[in-house]
């Protein structure tokens, strides 16, 4: 047995024995436009898988990681996925910062958060988006400078998720008066638990909040929680970006490989597989499945070109799964006035028409696959 078979048997026994008791009914809870879902109770199973040493699996083992391979990687996040375990809390801290501090923040910086970002003590939200530079974020306006010894922010931030549940904030924020684009961009450290700090929740068309709007009004940081240094934070910023694109990726198609098998199971069921368009469209999803799986696994692989394809795989699904619910797939019960209570089809097709939004639009990732990939001309910018 290979090494990675080794390391995926360990994860998938480990599961089978702990994902029992007061976690069993924790499965399949949470996830995309189901962040709401026993949120204190997925804390608690996080912490438990970080008591055994199951958290940050790729980070080194000198800050407490298991130092797995990519390939071992991949089968602990499939095993995850596999076993229908709940929908992690801590992401942005494991995947997304904590990899970034390993890279570019400071021996202090990492002694002080790696290890509270492992044990899921503290949770992390990420402060990149604005009204005015969504996709486009060298248009960030949020401003910070130093004064007596802290960096002051104010400025907002909006479509932050978890912001209402998380303790610190990696905020991209304007420190060179008078800079442009993405020159005087700093990326700041920012403890969401103070007066200048405030969050708001933003509805969606869910029923649910799971992103917000976040107001920095005098905010305070200590000087020391700059990553990188002052002025030269994009280049940070753009290594978070690729760390979120990363192996976790294909945890994600075990889901989405789990929808499309039930929403076939469930066109069986309704009578609507005899329509041969219902049937056309569940192999072609089917093909893009694999086609996607295919592209993940390839090394040196197209971050922008997968969040692309995925996004539209899975819209394409929710419009699928709507044309196979029928007629049914046009209610939701609760009277008038009520909050939504949706099915896992409705859900999945309301909130996947975010997907090709969210972390980087589509015109956004084709003009990155044009420009640095195709070496195509740029688009005219004013």
């Amino acid at each position: 047995m290979s090494s990675v078979e080794e390391f995926r048997s360990e994860v998938r026994s480990w599961l089978r024995a702990h994902l029992t008791g007061e976690f069993a009914a924790l499965k399949g809870r949470g996830g995309p436009g189901r962040e709401h879902e026993a949120f204190a109770e997925r804390l608690a199973w996080e912490r438990h898988m970080a008591a055994h040493g199951w958290t940050c699996v790729g980070w080194p083992v000198a800050y407490g990681g298991r130092g797995a391979s990519t390939e071992q990687q991949i089968a602990f996040h499939e095993e995850y996925a596999l076993a229908d375990a709940p929908a992690r809390v801590n992401h942005i801290g494991e995947q997304l910062l904590g990899p970034t501090l390993i890279a570019h923040g400071t021996e202090e910086q990492r002694r002080r958060f790696l290890p509270p970002i492992r044990a899921v003590e503290e949770l992390w939200c990420q402060g990149y988006s604005e009204p005015g530079a969504g996709s486009d974020l060298a248009g960030v306006r949020t401003r910070a400078a130093l004064v007596d010894g802290d960096w002051v922010v104010d400025g907002q931030k909006i479509w932050t998720s978890l912001a209402h549940e998380s303790q610190w904030c990696f905020v991209v924020a304007r420190t060179t008066p008078g800079s442009l684009r993405h020159a005087g961009l700093s990326y700041l450290l920012v403890p969401m638990d103070q007066e200048g700090v405030e969050v708001r929740p933003i509805t969606q068309l869910t029923g649910t909040s799971e992103f917000n709007e976040v107001f920095f009004d005098g905010a305070r940081t200590d000087a020391a929680h700059i990553v990188g240094a002052p002025g030269e934070g994009w280049a940070v910023a753009m290594a978070t970006l690729g760390f979120e694109r990363g192996v976790s990726t294909l945890g994600q198609q075990v889901g989405f490989r789990r929808e499309l098998e039930n929403l076939a199971g469930l066109a069986r069921r309704n009578g609507a597989m005899a329509d041969p368009l219902i049937r056309d469209r569940l192999v072609r999803a089917w093909i893009g499945l694999e086609t996607m799986r295919a592209g993940a696994l390839r090394p040196g692989s197209a971050p922008s070109a997968a969040k692309l394809y995925w996004a539209r795989w899975h819209r394409d699904l929710g419009e699928l799964a709507m044309d196979v619910c029928g007629s049914a797939s046009l209610v939701a019960a609760g009277s008038y006035g009520d909050p939504y209570d949706l099915d896992d089809w409705q859900r999945l097709f309301l909130f996947s028409r975010s997907d090709t939004i969210y972390a980087g639009s589509d015109e956004i990732q084709r003009n990155i696959v044009a420009e640095r990939i195709l070496g195509l001309p740029k688009e005219v910018r004013a």
